[in-house]
């Protein structure tokens, strides 16, 4: 693979070297013992410290305050591990250990995120050369299951007019479901046509099917609702020709359709969904690390790579992110390209959106569980670290869930979950707090907004809960479901089932609020009649 640029290398090693000569301080900062008083007073200067440097665009202090940050919540991290974990019963042990391993989880994906974000690589179009001769040959894929041909017929026909060479390029629908009417508009639209007898291994089933009948040096996959531009590939080629290890280029999925939140929420499309963010700054990261992921459409795959690996990856039901956890085990490069070049349907109902991220934290899950980026050969440190982030982001539902809840414990069962007063609690917690949002969101910048990311997590969280457990415990369990798209909505309604866990959270929080504004207001203050009088 080329090196990303000279400047990016240089601010890398820049980067290792700063934190090579701070690390005895940082050591020190973490583990140093102080006064309620005294921390109070470090955390203010490092909040301070924040606030001055952030008003500096430079990608040096970035990477400073990506230090700070992450120096800032191991301290509190050390402080909670070290001075708050004594429990005087059982069910506080319980409650206790489970909020602290939340917060370790945290602390993790948190300096995970900042390793595989922390040099983003705005990787330019490789053009082609000038004789035609020396382009590859190109099959393009759409495969389809039960989607209607009202969506399939606009991207087979967007991917017939793509700028290619006639002879070096064929369209193929694939279609899973067997059906005549789309057998009768690939012949009249003048396109491969490939059906089987079953739907084994669903959409990787489908692809492997179709890679032993065709011949195409390289494969372009295109989801049946992704419609491309006609530059698609003479943007996307170009880098298999200039790197001969490139099995994958990859595109960002962008969405012309609003998904249920930018539909339902006031703000609209004025916030980034939350595809922003994985097409921004984590693709980018990934690719500086040769991590890119495949994401299952918009992409272009060398056909000798795939047969290298025995085709899509079928153990789990996200073939996209295993196929490219497999190409880079075989020493494979992969590459994102940060231009959107394609654009799809969004999941029009909340329903389906939760649906489909189900299935999304059910095959990470699987991957980590049987093919873990940790184990094995053939991955860099830094490859395994990116793909560790990405399967353990998916398991953020139970950690949401605690904390949610965490409060109950003190408010209406008198538990105390954290054997420390609230001053210091305050004294630690809050600088964690402040560095690690503000930090994020320097890093993350227009791709994401702090306060709608947590709320569109704490969504999904009561969804996809059962999933990752389950998965977590039994692997092999659970079936690839598609994404109904194309459905266009025309009345509103609430639907009761699918938010009545949230509800009740709703509900118990509230009870605990008032349970807690009572003790403390009357049953306390008659406790205490001279406390309450002075």
């Amino acid at each position: 693979m080329p090196p990303p640029s000279r400047k990016a290398g240089l601010t890398g090693l820049s980067a290792f070297i700063l934190i090579l000569a701070a690390s005895p301080a940082l050591l020190l900062f973490v583990t140093v013992p102080l006064d309620i008083s005294m921390q109070v007073e470090m955390g203010a200067c490092m909040i301070l410290l924040m606030l001055l440097l952030g008003r500096i665009q430079s990608h040096i202090v970035t990477l400073i305050l990506i230090v700070v940050s992450a120096a800032v919540s191991t301290r509190y991290l050390y402080w909670r591990t070290t001075q708050t974990l004594v429990f005087d019963n059982g069910l506080e042990a319980f409650l206790g250990v489970g909020l602290y391993l939340a917060e370790v989880y945290v602390w993790v994906i948190l300096t995970l995120g900042y390793f595989q974000t922390v040099m983003p690589l705005k990787r330019p179009i490789r053009p082609l050369p000038e004789d035609l001769s020396q382009w590859p040959t190109v099959d393009v894929y759409i495969p389809t299951y039960n989607e209607s041909l009202d969506v399939v017929q606009d991207t087979v026909l967007a991917a017939q007019n793509i700028d290619y060479p006639a002879d070096k390029l064929r369209v193929y629908l694939l279609d899973d479901g067997r059906r005549p009417e789309f057998g009768a508009f690939a012949a009249a639209a003048g396109v491969g046509y490939i059906t089987r007898a079953d739907n084994r291994h669903a959409k990787a089933g489908n692809l492997n099917n179709a890679l032993g009948l065709t011949n195409g040096e390289l494969i372009c996959i295109f989801d049946c609702d992704h419609v491309s531009t006609r530059a698609f590939l003479q943007a996307t080629v170009g880098a298999f020709l200039q790197d001969a290890r490139l099995a994958l280029v990859q595109t960002p999925h962008h969405f012309h359709s609003p998904d249920p939140f930018e539909r339902n929420l006031a703000t609209g499309r004025e916030v980034p969904n939350e595809g922003e963010l994985f097409y921004g700054p984590v693709q980018q990261g990934n690719d500086f690390w040769n991590a890119a992921f495949f994401c299952g459409s918009c992409a272009v795959i060398r056909r000798s790579a795939l047969e290298g690996i025995g085709g899509f990856a079928v153990e789990t039901v996200t073939e996209d992110s295993h196929t490219a956890l497999k190409l880079q085990r075989r020493g494979w490069n992969t590459a994102f390209l940060p231009v959107p070049l394609a654009a799809g349907l969004a999941t029009e109902r909340l329903a389906l959106h939760i649906g489909q991220r189900m299935r999304w934290a059910r095959g990470m899950t699987q991957i980590f569980r049987m093919d873990n980026p940790l184990l094995g050969r053939g991955l860099r440190l830094p490859q395994r670290l990116c793909y560790l982030n990405a399967m353990l982001h998916f398991q953020f539902a139970l950690p949401r869930i605690v904390f949610l809840t965490a409060p109950t414990a003190y408010l209406i069962l008198g538990q105390n979950v954290i054997a420390a007063s609230a001053p210091a609690v305050f004294a630690y917690a809050l600088p964690h707090l402040v560095h690690s949002i503000m930090t994020n969101a320097r890093i993350q910048g227009r791709h994401r907004h702090s306060f709608w990311g947590e709320l569109y997590e704490t969504v999904l969280a009561f969804h996809i809960l059962k999933p990752t457990l389950v998965t977590l415990i039994s692997p092999k369990r659970g079936k690839f479901n598609v994404t109904d798209k194309g459905e266009l909505l025309d009345r509103g309604f609430f639907d009761f089932a699918l938010v009545k866990p949230h509800l009740l959270a709703a509900a118990l929080l509230a009870t605990a609020i008032g349970v807690g504004l009572i003790r403390y207001f009357y049953i306390d203050c008659f406790q205490s009649i001279p406390r309450c009088s002075h």
